[in-house]
């Protein structure tokens, strides 16, 4: 028996990875295959391009954050039922954590998931010079299976077979297809209106004519059958996704076009180890729902829906008087942002937002952090109390404190050294950092507890 994986994998970013990796996607369920899309690396952006193409939740494979075991369990769980698996990279093939090692990268995982690897080059001004970069990654590390490459960006077919030519007299590899330079499609900005639009389904065409792009151009047959890949051996005894006990707490969970950054397996982890989860709209300004034991605020952009966000008072009364009744509560960055007294947007307009942190957000026109980060918890941080869990951050934006002595949740260690972020309250635990569960599923354990020793409390 055999499956069908690939990695779409790249020189560096910005050659192309994502544009291709969707429209082949669109192609292979054009032809009536059943497509299960992955990322590499804590990204939350292309897995819901994926998500919207294949009507499969896409799921994160990184090797940093999680060990080899907990990404080849996320990989077959997510594979199930699926006709080919398209694993799309991150950065260069080569970058990840750290510089002197694979730690982290997307060759790392193609050689976890023992994945052919299709590799995407710029070939913009360039023809022989091609074959010289793809012998280099060929040659660069053992253990990765550059299987065949795609030449992005190429002026004319022409140009395309100079490329091939070279690449596959040099290299011993297919070049089995190109994109040009021009696609003769507008290809719609990764801006923070993205999320809406794929809810709306307002992208389906621009899907549609991509798949039908690639199709003209790259040989999707040639690809099927480079695919082709022994099963993988992975252990069904430790799987986080089995169910471990019956739903003991409820949890409410933020979740629309202004909070929808999870890891499914963040969901899912919660939901096996007794969780139920309900969902609830603060940007419909809905109430939280009653009878809830804890409240999960995940990421998003809530400074593109700043406006709606501060109008809807229901929603953010009803969250703020829980939390400050002692909800056990974790807030990750867009919903640490909602968290505070207001959000002011680059214009200098200032929205209010719940209040329950004294302090507020600025936004910015450039990242105001950047990276991985391993995480321990700060002052009796009931979710990390003796523990360590690993996540990321990424934001635009600063938290100015109105407090001279912050009680920070986090200690974290990142690139550029350690720091100290986030916010403790009552039961609230608040910060910009995102976490993924797998990588500590003590800290469920953590929050269930302190759910159980809170009901308690209301009842006496």
């Amino acid at each position: 028996m055999t499956e069908r994986r690939i990695v779409i994998a790249g020189t560096g970013s910005g050659v192309g990875k994502t544009t291709l990796t969707i429209g082949l996607m669109a192609a292979l369920m054009k032809n009536g295959l059943t497509v299960q899309g992955f990322k590499c690396g804590p990204d939350y952006i292309d897995p819901s391009y994926h998500t919207a193409v294949t009507k499969r939740n896409s799921r994160n494979l990184d090797s940093w954050m999680l060990t080899k075991e907990l990404v080849l369990d996320i990989f077959s769980h997510g594979s199930q039922g699926s006709d080919i698996s398209i694993i799309e990279g991150v950065m260069g093939f080569f970058d990840g954590k750290n510089p002197e090692t694979n730690e982290g990268s997307t060759a790392e995982i193609s050689m976890i998931t023992k994945s052919p690897v299709l590799l995407v080059v710029n070939c913009e001004s360039m023809a022989r010079s091609a074959a010289a970069i793809v012998k280099g990654f060929q040659v660069f590390a053992d253990g990765p299976s550059i299987v065949a490459v795609i030449a992005n960006k190429v002026g004319s077919e022409g140009h395309f077979q100079l490329v091939k030519k070279a690449i596959e007299q040099e290299c011993h590899v297919p070049v089995i297809g190109y994109l040009k330079r021009k696609l003769d499609i507008e290809i719609p900005e990764r801006h923070l209106g993205l999320i809406p639009s794929l809810e709306r389904g307002e992208l389906d065409p621009f899907f549609e004519q991509l798949g039908a792009l690639v199709s003209e151009t790259v040989d999707i047959e040639k690809l099927l059958e480079l695919a082709v890949a022994e099963p993988l051996e992975v252990s069904r005894r430790s799987s986080i996704f089995e169910k471990q006990r019956e739903n003991v707490v409820k949890i409410a969970v933020a979740k629309d076009s202004a909070f929808n950054f999870y890891y499914p397996e963040n969901l899912e982890i919660m939901e096996a180890k007794g969780i139920e989860i309900v969902y609830f709209s603060p940007l419909a300004d809905e109430e939280l729902p009653e009878d809830v034991d804890g409240l999960y605020i995940g990421g998003g952009f809530p400074e593109e829906f700043a406006q709606d966000l501060a109008c809807n008072l229901k929603a953010k009364q009803s969250v703020k008087q829980a939390i400050e009744n002692g909800l056990p509560t974790l807030a990750e960055c867009g919903g640490f942002m909602y968290l505070t007294e207001f959000i002011e947007i680059t214009d200098k307009k200032k929205y209010e937002m719940t209040g329950v942190i004294p302090g507020s957000i600025q936004m910015q026109t450039k990242l105001a952090a950047l990276g991985y980060r391993e995480i321990n918890g700060q002052n009796a941080n009931f979710i990390l109390e003796d523990l360590s869990a690993r996540g990321h951050e990424f934001h635009y934006s600063t938290f100015q404190a109105v407090e001279k002595d912050v009680p920070y949740a986090y200690e974290t260690t990142g690139l550029r050294g350690i720091s100290k972020e986030g916010y403790l309250l009552h039961n609230l635990v608040a910060g910009y950092t995102h976490f993924h569960f797998a990588s500590c599923p003590e800290m469920v354990e953590n929050w269930i507890r302190k759910c159980l020793e809170n009901r308690g409390n209301r009842y006496e």
